[in-house]
Formats: C-alpha cells, sequence, structure tokens
C-alpha cells in the first residue's frame, strides 16, 4: 500500500471533489432529460448523450434509472459543459423575460380595471386593439369585482391584452 505525501497530491483534485464533481454532472444531466424537446434541441449535445436521454424515458425500474443517470454523468463528461450552462442561462433569461413581460400586462389589466383614465393610454400604445371588446370586458371585469364574483371577465381582459400585445 502506497501513500501519496501532500506533495504528490497537490496537482490533482481529492476523492471528495471527483465525486461532487461527477454529482453535478449527473444533476445536469437530469436538468437536460427534464426540459422539452424544443428547449434540449438548441443544447450543444452529441450524439451519445442524444441517445442517453432518449433511452432514460424507456426505464421503469428505480434501480435501473439510478445506474442510468450515473452512466448519463459519464457521457457528460465529454460534453461542452460551458456551452449547456450558457443555454440555461439563456433559458432562463428568456423566462425572466417572459415573467416581466406578464407582470407588465398584468398591470395593464389592473391599471384598465381600477383606473377610467388608463383606457386611452392602452389604445395609444396598441391601435389596434378591439376597442369594443376592451371597453366590454372592463365594464363586465369592474362589475364582476363590485359584485364579489370570480374573476372570469378579468382573465377574459388579460387574455385580450396579451394577444394584442402579440405574447
Amino acid at each position: 500500500m502506497s501513500f501519496d505525501s501532500p506533495a504528490d497530491q497537490e496537482g490533482r483534485p481529492s476523492k471528495t471533489q471527483r465525486k461532487q464533481e461527477v454529482q453535478a454532472l449527473q444533476e445536469l444531466g437530469e436538468k437536460i432529460i427534464a426540459l422539452p424537446d424544443t428547449q434540449r434541441a438548441r443544447l450543444p449535445l452529441s450524439e451519445d448523450m442524444l441517445a442517453a436521454v432518449e433511452e432514460t424515458s424507456r426505464i421503469r425500474s428505480h434501480e435501473g434509472r439510478r445506474r442510468h443517470m450515473q452512466y448519463v454523468g459519464k457521457v457528460m463528461r465529454r460534453e461542452d459543459i460551458e456551452g449547456i450552462r450558457a443555454a440555461f442561462d439563456e433559458f432562463e433569461q428568456e423566462k425572466l423575460r417572459r415573467d416581466h413581460a406578464f407582470h407588465r400586462l398584468e398591470k395593464w389589466r389592473d391599471r384598465l380595471i381600477d383606473d377610467d383614465d388608463a383606457l386611452e393610454p392602452f389604445i395609444a400604445d396598441h391601435p389596434n386593439v378591439d376597442r369594443q371588446a376592451l371597453r366590454q370586458l372592463i365594464r363586465n371585469a369592474r362589475s364582476e369585482r363590485e359584485r364579489g364574483k370570480p374573476p372570469t371577465n378579468a382573465r377574459k381582459l388579460f387574455k385580450l391584452i396579451r394577444d394584442t400585445a402579440g405574447m
């Protein structure tokens, strides 16, 4: 049995670090498997990785899936990890932009229901909106709110605003 001196170990990672790296690659592989096909297609993945991802859906046993995920982690070692992480960052940025846009639309809906003066600025920003439908939905949403009814027309108003904004 030979023991490495501390001087021999300085250039390479410890066993714990290697296990953590393997676990991180396996977790990244699990994230890739969980992605919808449209997003997965945007990742820089090799044919081996795509085959491993496809194979995952056919595995039903818990132990078989655990072993397969270890294999996915092994395949991940040969992948462009930086490229994959950059794509995940891009997905996150897209999600944040989409969430921000939806919040803006929700604010418009709330302003239109709460404030009579909000209608003209909205129409100025979106001149191709169906004005009659917009006014009717605002009236109905206000009426629902006053009567304590479920916000059916407020949802329809949001859908009209979303469609008008092209989202």
